[in-house]
């Protein structure tokens, strides 16, 4: 990659971090789309034309999903908006760049019965199992994003005022209601949690008594989801959309859970009330006499 590439690369992640206060995976993906498009074009950032974008966006199209396009072209978007603004060059090459065409995703959401399967599924008293069983409470009940749920602190959770204060995207903290079952399993783990002198604040640890990783969580849940016999494709993320669209079923207000979820827009936290919508649609339509009739 050029060096002049390299070098406001470097200075766009400082501004990334520091100015817009992005949280380290929004900026290792951004930049690594960046570093990707130079490393395939070899061109300098001052040379680069709508035309290249055009290009390196359609040639990625048999190789990615719409969404990871549309990821790709906001990265180099925000990049060459960057550039001007550090008057490194005068206009940016993807404005009149059209984004692929999104369908409304709607996440994959466990019923009631499926999460609590999951929870139940683990057994034993050792600390690992004390363990993933507040870890599935915490990710359920609070709504967690597996990166908080592996950045949390103990001395962040309140269990006799009944809330824990999560420190999401951006380093922006909320506070969430911590529920019973949730409070009574991270309690629990608690008792038997290992001793750290390296980490004596970090909620949860794996057996080498270090932070549990993001990848660790995600091999956990699957392991747990077979042996409750749940065959969704699911990941710890699916425990928050769970919880937020179990919320809406049961009546909280659309902003109280963007609250809870820590959204800054409003309109993220209204796919839910579309998954709500689907789930009802799909019920009706499953029991309609109508739809076993033949159209007749």
């Amino acid at each position: 990659m050029e060096s002049q590439a390299s070098r406001l690369i470097a200075d766009y992640k400082y501004y990334l971090k520091i100015e817009r206060q992005m949280s380290p995976n929004t900026v290792a993906s951004y930049s690594g789309d960046i570093e990707a498009f130079f490393e395939s074009c070899g061109l300098r950032p001052s040379e680069v034309t709508t035309e290249d974008v055009e290009k390196y966006v359609a040639d990625r199209s048999e190789e990615v999903s719409k969404r990871s396009q549309a990821r790709l072209l906001s990265a180099l978007r925000s990049f060459f908006d960057y550039l001007q603004i550090e008057k490194e060059r005068e206009d940016n090459p993807c404005e009149n760049v059209r984004a692929p065409k999104l369908g409304r995703y709607l996440p994959q959401v466990l019923s009631v019965e499926e999460v609590g399967s999951i929870i139940d599924s683990v057994q034993g008293t050792d600390a690992s199992s004390v363990r993933d069983r507040a870890i599935l409470e915490m990710l359920y009940g609070c709504g967690l994003r597996v990166s908080e749920l592996c950045g949390l602190l103990i001395s962040h959770v309140y269990l006799e005022e009944g809330f824990v204060r999560v420190v999401g995207k951006g380093d922006k903290e909320r506070l969430v209601p911590l529920g019973g079952m949730a409070a009574e399993a991270f309690a629990s783990w608690l008792e038997v949690r290992p001793d750290s002198e390296r980490y004596p604040d970090v909620a949860f640890l794996n057996r080498f008594g270090t932070p549990l990783s993001r990848v660790s969580v995600f091999t956990m849940v699957k392991k747990q989801a077979l042996l409750a016999g749940v065959t969704k494709e699911i990941s710890p993320h699916t425990f928050r959309h769970s919880f937020a669209t179990h919320m809406i079923e049961n009546g909280a207000d659309l902003r109280i859970v963007q609250e809870m979820l820590g959204h800054e827009n409003i309109l993220t936290t209204e796919i839910y009330t579309h998954v709500d919508q689907a789930t009802w649609q799909e019920a009706v339509l499953d029991h309609h006499p109508r739809r076993h009739q033949g159209g007749r």
